[in-house]
């Protein structure tokens, strides 16, 4: 029992120092705790210097084979390696603090295929907007203000969801976003989004501070709620859907579709990564496979040349 609550100790601090020290949000700190905490029950609660090579080894095992509650359906390869990442990280933690344990450089992750990346074309994107009319009234205009928004600034859902009327500068048509790891970055507004959303805003009579609100779920209320990113999902799914989209489309394949747009059109890589917030270029990269025109052009110019 002694060494289960000497590894739960760390565990504990080593959250409260993601969440205080590094910033992380109360997702990410959920998710490190839910994968830590099935190491730890796996292994019996080691003392950290008990944690060894073959442990994690064995451990890898476990996560590629038999995971309970499964039915034999094993983690996906990326599932995986969130496990080790939330263990490595919390390896690196602990040898900070001079906590004999392993090293945490001798974790390797698992190489995974490439990441199949889906986004909408320019006809699909104008089919989904369209749709929008049909549906009229101030819910039209509202769905179409988001769906305007995500193509527009490459926002997550999350961001989306969180949106204060007060940030958004649609006379400048560009604000700033508080995002993933609390970093801060500017998106910017295009020409038919800052249309969209004044046109929304135009026929709001409620008094609530968010720039969308759920006017479905709260007709009677002066100051309606936040809308949510659950129902941000449905809004995309039932737009592809009287789109005739058959691929499945999500708040996130808008964003792909903002960064595909933006290289297809001669972005550089980096600009790219600016606007979408990411921590590393290897993240952003997963476009390019999709939207290199050059190799086109030369595929073009070259094969089967007479």
């Amino acid at each position: 029992m002694e060494k289960k609550s000497v590894l739960q100790k760390y565990i504990r601090q080593f959250l409260e120092y993601l969440e205080i020290e590094r910033g992380r949000s109360e997702r990410t700190v959920r998710n490190y705790d839910f994968y830590l905490q099935r190491f730890a029950n796996w292994a019996k609660h080691p003392q950290p210097n008990k944690i060894t090579q073959e442990m994690v080894r064995k451990y890898r095992l476990y996560l590629n084979r038999s995971v309970e509650g499964r039915d034999d359906v094993t983690l996906k390869k990326s599932t995986q390696n969130y496990h080790l990442i939330a263990l490595r990280s919390f390896l690196k933690y602990l040898s900070k603090r001079d906590i004999k344990t392993m090293s945490a450089d001798k974790i390797e992750l698992a190489k995974t295929g490439d990441r199949k990346i889906e986004f909408l074309e320019e006809d699909e994107l104008r089919r989904m907007l369209n749709a929008t009319k049909d549906t009229g009234g101030l819910i039209g205009r509202r769905d179409r203000a988001i769906l305007e928004m995500l193509f527009s600034t490459g926002l997550r859902v999350s961001e989306l969801a969180q949106l204060l009327i007060k940030e958004v500068n649609i006379k400048r048509g560009e604000f700033s976003v508080n995002g993933k790891g609390s970093k801060h970055r500017v998106v910017f507004l295009s020409d038919d989004s800052r249309d969209s959303i004044k046109e929304y805003l135009d026929v709001r009579k409620d008094m609530s501070p968010y720039l969308f609100v759920s006017h479905d779920r709260a007709k009677h209320r002066r100051d309606s709620l936040p809308i949510s990113p659950r129902t941000i999902q449905r809004i995309v799914e039932r737009y592809a859907t009287a789109a005739g989209i058959t691929k499945k489309i999500t708040p996130h394949t808008l964003r792909h579709t903002f960064a595909t747009d933006l290289l297809r059109n001669g972005a550089d890589i980096r600009s790219v990564q600016a606007m979408l917030g990411h921590e590393s270029i290897t993240t952003t990269q997963i476009y390019t496979h999709v939207t290199d025109k050059q190799l086109k052009k030369i595929h073009k110019k070259f094969h089967g040349a007479k």
